[in-house]
């Protein structure tokens, strides 16, 4: 059984992930539970927190739906990949453009109306299934118009943190709390979606996630910040979208980061497009396999999520990023080896750790590099680069499982994954020169040597 498996490698997953935090250098001792919820001192935060706790479950459940529906109606890899395709395709062509939005107008409003119109496509699919009505254009279509979304809210959401913490030095902590519950939600999702889908069927997952979003716009209509002061208001769109796309590369620790996160987007994060594949032609397994998978993955993210939010200092990120990257190339190599249900539950938490402490290492990077005023254009890239590569990996990776089969896919993969985190490291003691002067000019590092 699936679940006897599952329990049988709890164990060994804490035990192996303390060797792994041994192996990277992190130390295991967290410091307390104020550190580790000290952006929660923030009214605007915990309300934030609490709305996006709920809401991101159904998210999942629907991500998990949604994958598992195309699956069963078409039977095709290629048709998973052109979904997550379609649903993220937008990330990349308009992030530039709804980056310079959330700077130059209310981040806070624009959030709250992109959590309207989710919950508006989440019940146009709710009733779609629940109706027995659905087509795959209909999921394809509606797709694009989660990733239209999905375009104006990233940049928005991302940018809109710093403004919900009283404490700018609780920065880090709140980008990682962040992480925590979207990989809670990740673990927690998941697994609900797989034990919904078969005893009812992917309809009720859509309806979940289409009420749960009922928590975050109440949450975002009860948080109220001071009205930010914007200074380029009578600059043109176009002037104000070059002058950050000027800045975020001109800054070169932002641009290598952010090639860095576009490289692992691109090669990397596919692989999870064809996990409802993986779990039912490689582990022979159903819809509850594949929650297990996807919860394992979230229990090894919310491990580093928490251990993310626990750090107090910035030093080390660096290192975090490339040996990481690495780590989640050997996961993805060696599961495209594995055929057992509990080996594959181990290494896709591992998979999960070291992905998500790659990508809450850069993003608090680069959020701590980039000035106020072009946070939102910033973001947008990051946005871009982390959402906005995926689709054109995810399909990449549906049209070449279908030629080479997922296995020789998912290795493929891993092996590039590898050698990106390795490039990394080559650049890495080179940043440390552009990173320092920033970090001492904003009051974040003493005058003294430091490692990036």
């Amino acid at each position: 059984m699936v679940e006897e498996e599952v329990l049988r490698v709890n164990f060994l997953n804490s035990q192996l992930s303390t060797s792994l935090m041994k192996f990277i250098n992190i130390p295991l001792k967290l410091k307390t539970n104020a550190n580790i919820f000290s952006s929660l001192s923030s009214r605007n935060y915990r309300l934030y927190f609490a709305g996006q706790s709920i809401s991101l479950i159904g998210t999942w459940m629907q991500n998990v739906a949604l994958s598992w529906l195309v699956y069963r109606l078409t039977g095709s890899v290629f048709l998973l990949g052109l979904v997550g395709f379609m649903s993220q395709i937008p990330m990349f062509i308009l992030s530039p453009i709804t980056g310079v939005l959330s700077d130059r107008y209310n981040r806070l409003r624009i959030m709250t109306i992109a959590q309207v119109c989710f919950m508006l496509q989440a019940l146009a699919m709710t009733l779609l299934v629940l109706f027995n009505v659905i087509a795959v254009w209909h999921i394809i279509v509606l797709s694009l118009v989660f990733g239209i979304i999905g375009a104006f809210d990233a940049p928005a959401r991302q940018s809109l943190v710093i403004d919900l913490i009283n404490k700018p030095e609780n920065l880090g902590n709140a980008i990682a709390l962040n992480s925590a519950v979207f990989n809670g939600a990740r673990l927690v999702g998941p697994a609900i979606a797989g034990i919904t889908i078969a005893l009812v069927g992917e309809g009720i997952c859509f309806l979940l996630n289409t009420l749960s979003f009922i928590a975050v716009i109440f949450a975002l209509l009860k948080i109220k910040i001071p009205v930010r002061t914007v200074i380029i208001q009578n600059t043109k769109l176009k002037k104000i979208f070059t002058d950050g796309l000027s800045y975020t590369f001109r800054t070169i620790p932002i641009r290598l980061l952010l090639i860095q996160l576009a490289l692992l987007s691109l090669v990397a994060l596919p692989f999870i497009v064809l996990l409802p594949a993986y779990a039912k032609e490689i582990l022979h397994g159903n819809a509850d396999t594949l929650g297990y998978l996807m919860s394992s993955l979230g229990a090894g993210a919310l491990t580093g999520s928490i251990y993310m939010a626990s750090r107090k200092s910035v030093i080390g990120l660096g290192r975090i990023i490339s040996t990481c990257t690495v780590i989640l190339g050997l996961m993805i190599v060696m599961a495209s080896f594995s055929g057992k249900t509990y080996f594959s539950l181990m290494l896709f938490y591992f998979g999960g750790l070291s992905m998500i402490l790659t990508i809450a290492a850069i993003n608090t990077m680069i959020q701590t590099i980039a000035d106020e005023d072009k946070r939102g254009r910033v973001m947008s890239f990051y946005a871009m680069a982390l959402m906005g590569t995926t689709p054109i990996g995810n399909l990449m990776a549906g049209t070449i499982a279908t030629g080479i089969g997922i296995p020789y896919t998912l290795l493929t993969g891993g092996i590039i994954t590898m050698l990106f985190g390795a490039w990394f490291e080559l650049k890495r003691k080179s940043l440390r020169k552009y990173i320092r002067p920033i970090y001492i000019r904003k009051g974040i590092i003493p005058e003294q040597p430091i490692e990036i």
